[in-house]
């Protein structure tokens, strides 16, 4: 049975180290880890969560986007969970967009991204998938492909006048 699961916070080390790849997707314990990070995404209104996240330092996490308090615009999906995920290209054009993280509550910062990616994933069955992602689903999951490589969003804002409190971002945009 899938159990929510805590969340690592701002300063914990598992946050900022380098996920191992899994070796196989099969394995119970994965599967279990899978089970349980949509559970948790779920439980905390987010659009993508990563094993890090959640104290497994694994080449693993889930895209969830979906309308929801947090981000009341992003397209909906099937979450998906992404093992061993890579960036094959990514598009020369970039956007910014304000992201939060439920490792960082409280917070939103200015963030540019690529608008488009390629990506190469193997499913939670073991299947390679090959897929171009654009505009909001490219942000989350290059946000999420950051956790796996031991970054956050704020390493990527340009400057702390780039940064502002949840719940302004909030007020801002209802």
């Amino acid at each position: 049975m899938p159990i929510y699961r805590q969340i690592a916070q701002l300063g914990h080390p598992v946050l900022r180290g380098s996920a191992r790849l899994i070796e196989d997707p099969h394995d119970p314990v994965v599967q279990s880890l899978i089970d349980d990070l949509l559970v948790t995404v779920a439980d905390v209104n987010g659009v993508g969560i990563a094993a890090p996240q959640v104290y497994e330092p694994l080449a693993l996490f889930i895209v969830a986007s979906r309308p929801n308090l947090r981000y009341p615009d992003a397209p909906a999906m099937e979450p998906t969970a992404m093992i061993n995920p890579e960036i094959v290209t990514a598009s020369t054009g970039r956007e910014e967009g304000w992201e939060g993280c439920l490792s960082v509550p409280g917070l939103r910062g200015l963030v540019h991204r690529h608008r488009r990616i390629a990506v190469r994933y193997l499913d939670r069955r073991g299947k390679l998938h090959e897929k171009e992602l654009e505009g909001f689903v490219a942000r989350v999951f290059q946000h999420e492909y950051d956790h796996i490589n031991g970054l956050l969003f704020i390493d990527r804002v340009k400057s702390s006048l780039d940064l502002m409190s949840e719940k302004e971002y909030l007020r801002l945009v209802s």
